[in-house]
Formats: C-alpha cells, sequence, structure tokens
C-alpha cells in the first residue's frame, strides 16, 4: 500500500522552490479565493514549517487581500503584538512587550516568527489604519491575564461595572496562578461555583455595548475585553473539562478557537483570515481516529462547516530531522532528533517519493486510512507510536499538503526556559 501511494503522491507534487523564493507563496495562490486559508504544522517546533506558513501568508496578504492572522496563541499577547504591527496609538514603540512569557516560550518567541511580525509592520505602514491586517490571539490558557484586561478596560470607562466584574470573578483568584488546579478541586467537589459569575460576566459586557461604545476612550478596547471576557468564560469551563471525558476540554478549546474566529470574521464583513494552528486543530477531526472514535472535533471542521465552500486547510509534514520541544510539560526546550516516519504511516509515503519538498494538492486524489504523525510541544520519542501517530485519511483532513523530508529546530531566543530576567538578545516587541 505505502509502495502505490508513494507513486500517487510523487505523480502529483507540485515541486516547490526554496522558501526564501518570490516564487514559494505563487504556488499557493490558488487558494487565494477562500475566505478562510487554515495553515497547520506538524510540530510546533520545526522551522521550515514556521518560515513555509510565514511566506505563504505574505503572499495572501499581498495579492489577495487578507485581513487577519489569526494564530494558537492567547488573546492577550497577540493583542500586544497587533498594537505593533497596526501601530496601534496607545503603544509606543519605546515601551518594551513582553509577550509569550510563559511555556513553550519557543513556540512562539523564535526568529522565525519575528521576521514575520515585523514584516507585517512594515507591510502595514504603507497602508491607511482601516487596510492594515491584524494579529490575533485564538487559544484560552490566559485566564490570568484576561481576567486582569477586562477590569482594566472597565476601570477606566465603567468603575461601577468594574466593581461587578471584582464581585463575579472573585471565585477565580485563588486559582489564577494555577488554573488547572480549579479544574482538579471542581471534579472533586463536583461544583461548578465560578462559572456563574464568568458567564455573567460577559453577559453582561455585552449588553452593556450601546453604552460602552460611546465612552471616549473604546475606539478597538471594547473589542478587546470582550474577548478578554469571552476567555475567562471558556477558560473556567477548559479547566473544569480537563478532569471529565477524554474529549471534553480538547473541544472546548476548538470551540473556543472557532468562536474567536468567527467574531473576527462577523466584524468585518468580507474580511479573510489565514489561520495558523498545529495540525491537529486544523486537519478535519472528522477524518481521524479521535474524531470517529472519541468524538473530538476541531477547528478546521467547525470551519468547513459553517463557511462550506470558503475554506481552504493546508497542511505540513516531515520524516526526519530536528525538532524544538521538550519531554514533558514545562521543562526547558531541547533540540530533539526527530525519529525516522514509521514504515506504515502517510510520512514514510510521502518521503519515498524521493523530493525534497513539494506541494500535493489533495482535493484530487483519495487517500486510504493510513498513520500519520503529530508532534506538538511535547515530544516523546522512546513512546512515538503511541504519543504521537493517530490513524486518519490525508485526503479527507486536508485540501493541500506541504512536505519537507528533512527539516530543522525553530530558532527560539532562549535554548532552554530560564527562570531569569529576559536577555538583552531578544528583540522587540517580544521583549527586551
Amino acid at each position: 500500500m505505502a509502495s502505490g501511494l508513494s507513486e500517487l503522491f510523487k505523480s502529483a507534487a507540485q515541486e516547490l522552490p526554496p522558501i526564501e523564493s518570490n516564487q514559494f507563496g505563487a504556488k499557493f495562490d490558488v487558494f487565494g479565493n477562500s475566505r478562510l486559508v487554515l495553515i497547520g504544522d506538524g510540530s510546533h517546533g520545526t522551522s521550515e514549517f514556521y518560515r513555509a506558513r510565514a511566506a505563504i501568508t505574505k503572499r495572501l496578504i499581498e495579492e489577495h487581500g487578507f485581513t487577519h492572522v489569526a494564530v494558537e496563541c492567547d488573546w492577550p499577547d497577540a493583542r500586544s503584538i497587533d498594537h505593533y504591527v497596526r501601530q496601534h496609538s496607545r503603544r509606543s514603540k519605546d515601551v518594551p512587550i513582553r509577550v509569550f512569557d510563559h511555556f513553550p516560550r519557543w513556540m512562539w518567541r523564535n526568529t522565525e516568527v519575528q521576521e514575520f511580525i515585523d514584516w507585517l509592520r512594515d507591510h502595514n505602514a504603507r497602508l491607511p489604519k482601516h487596510e492594515r491586517t491584524s494579529f490575533n490571539g485564538l487559544d484560552l490558557y490566559s485566564m490570568s491575564a484576561s481576567v486582569r484586561a477586562v477590569l482594566e478596560y472597565l476601570e477606566r470607562v465603567d468603575p461601577s461595572l468594574a466593581s461587578d466584574a471584582r464581585k463575579r470573578y472573585s471565585c477565580l483568584v485563588p486559582w489564577l496562578k494555577d488554573p488547572s488546579s480549579y479544574g482538579l478541586a471542581s471534579a472533586h467537589s463536583r461544583t461548578a461555583a465560578c462559572e456563574p459569575g464568568a458567564v455573567a460576566m460577559l453577559t453582561q459586557l455585552l449588553a452593556e455595548r450601546l453604552k460602552l461604545a460611546s465612552h471616549p476612550d473604546n475606539g478597538e478596547a471594547f473589542l478587546d475585553a470582550e474577548m478578554n471576557a469571552r476567555v475567562v468564560r471558556d477558560a473556567e469551563r477548559y479547566y473544569r473539562a480537563m478532569y471529565e471525558a477524554a474529549s471534553s476540554s480538547w473541544n472546548v478549546r476548538d470551540a473556543h478557537m472557532f468562536a474567536v474566529l468567527s467574531r473576527l470574521l462577523k466584524l468585518s464583513p468580507g474580511s479573510k483570515a489565514v489561520v495558523w494552528a498545529h495540525n491537529s486543530h486544523l486537519g478535519d477531526a472528522r477524518a481521524s481516529s479521535n474524531g470517529q472514535d472519541r468524538g473530538e472535533l476541531n477547528l478546521g471542521q467547525l470551519c468547513r462547516e459553517a463557511f462550506p465552500g470558503q475554506v481552504s486547510v493546508i497542511g505540513c509534514g516531515t520524516h526526519a530531522g530536528t525538532v524544538a520541544a521538550a519531554h514533558e510539560w514545562d521543562e526547558p526546550m531541547r533540540v530533539m532528533d526527530v525519529v525516522p516516519s514509521r514504515p506504515d504511516s502517510y510520512e514514510r509515503a510521502l518521503h519515498d517519493t524521493g523530493l525534497p519538498s513539494f506541494l500535493v494538492d489533495m482535493r484530487r486524489l483519495e487517500t486510504p486510512p493510513m498513520l500519520q504523525r503529530f508532534i506538538g510541544v511535547i515530544y516523546r520519542p522512546a513512546t512515538e507510536r503511541y504519543s504521537h501517530y493517530i490513524e486518519t485519511i490525508l485526503s479527507e483532513q486536508y485540501d493541500a499538503f506541504v512536505w519537507f523530508d528533512r527539516t530543522t529546530a525553530v530558532h527560539a531566543f532562549e535554548t532552554a526556559q530560564p527562570k531569569e530576567a529576559i536577555s538583552k538578545g531578544e528583540t522587540y516587541p517580544f521583549g527586551v
């Protein structure tokens, strides 16, 4: 089966020029008419995936009018970057920004991402403010920062409502330094003690929208507060769901990502978004064993269902090389060797084409169920089969797949995760 599949991939392969070539992004013009282009990565620590994703995104912005970049990171961190790339009037370029300053730092604190951020700022500088491309976070791990952001906004525009917010969020305060402990405590007590306050705060914020919008300090500040209130509500659900059924927390998280993305699109009629996230979030869950056997849904599936015919999903994969990852959560980043792909996997079939780098339009193919590799921020080579492979149908998960046979680790600002102050070698806008 693998031999025949390799020939199928080889016959459909479009060999790619170097990522730095102006012609690289042009190979993806076929997806420019989509409203959503979702670009996945096979790991959270591979330079080629990050650079390819940036090159494709630049092309989509410049030639096809894409207006949002939405990524698998927290809203408050991305908002700081958005202030930088769109030259927000309230953000002085002389003010240091500390963003992505938590595990896994290397996922966004790397030179590959910084190069794109600097390019986006330069691109936007040539445009009127209303035409500038935004940078947005879709994830929900920022409960503490989001609570603080909602309170700071309301203190400026409505102190009375800020008082209500402090009361409603007070239940969460003891858990903000370690939200997962809240989930564990809730599971033991079989209660959702903090849910009513988080829900009520978002509901009231939305109900007061017209009044808050009239405040002279509003601008986009209300949107920021609204999104942070959504993070608090959904994060509360997420940390409780971690101790429920296996798929519960995953589904809460991806549903939140979809809700944020949908809100961004609704705010700007005719807008178009590029999404950066892991293959596991973007490759349609209905074509994976996790979706079929465990009831998982994901962002790619939800986008296809909500925007039929308007979504293109592009995955990335590799056979071997190096990757930046940790052995366990909160452990230091290491540059590890990627174990060569298994003989019974899609990756091996792609490797056996003998081509170093290519694009396959999956819409023209039918592939059988096979193993596919997923490396996140944690990599466990010793148990790779059970830790990193699941069965998928590649042609149903993605509209296209980008292959780099041998890859290298991202160039992280820190090669470890030190507790000491950030080094001077780290550059703006990520921290100084």
